[in-house]
């Protein structure tokens, strides 16, 4: 059974640090494209960053970069993004994503409220 678990979620003061995780199961992980996205209340869910394969090529929306970084350990199958300098409009419910071909998995998201 495919299963994606985010955590790490929480209520930080603007300025703050999170780190997010994703943990993967049921496929194979190492294999997929993994991704974060994220929801702010009443907005479309929107690409936060992406990474390839481990080592590969890391994308970034132009609002987080610089204070976002994503990455993976493909011998835990846990995909992370580290958030610093965190903004109240980088609140969100936070989703990550695995995608390989057509098959396309979903977490079920972390809320992430940056608010003093």
């Amino acid at each position: 059974q495919v299963q994606l678990v985010e955590s790490g979620g929480g209520l930080v003061q603007p300025g703050g640090s999170l780190r997010l995780s994703c943990a993967a199961s049921g496929f194979t992980f190492s294999r997929f494209e993994m991704r974060w996205y994220r929801q702010a209340a009443g907005q479309e869910r929107k690409l936060v960053a992406g990474m390839l394969l481990s080592g590969g090529r890391r994308t970034y929306v132009d609002s987080v970069k610089g204070r976002f970084t994503i990455s993976r350990d493909n011998t835990k199958n846990i995909l992370y993004l580290d958030m610093n300098q965190l903004k109240p409009e980088d609140t969100a419910v936070y989703y990550c994503k695995a995608i390989y071909g057509s098959l396309a998995y979903w977490g079920q998201g972390t809320q992430v409220t940056v608010s003093s």
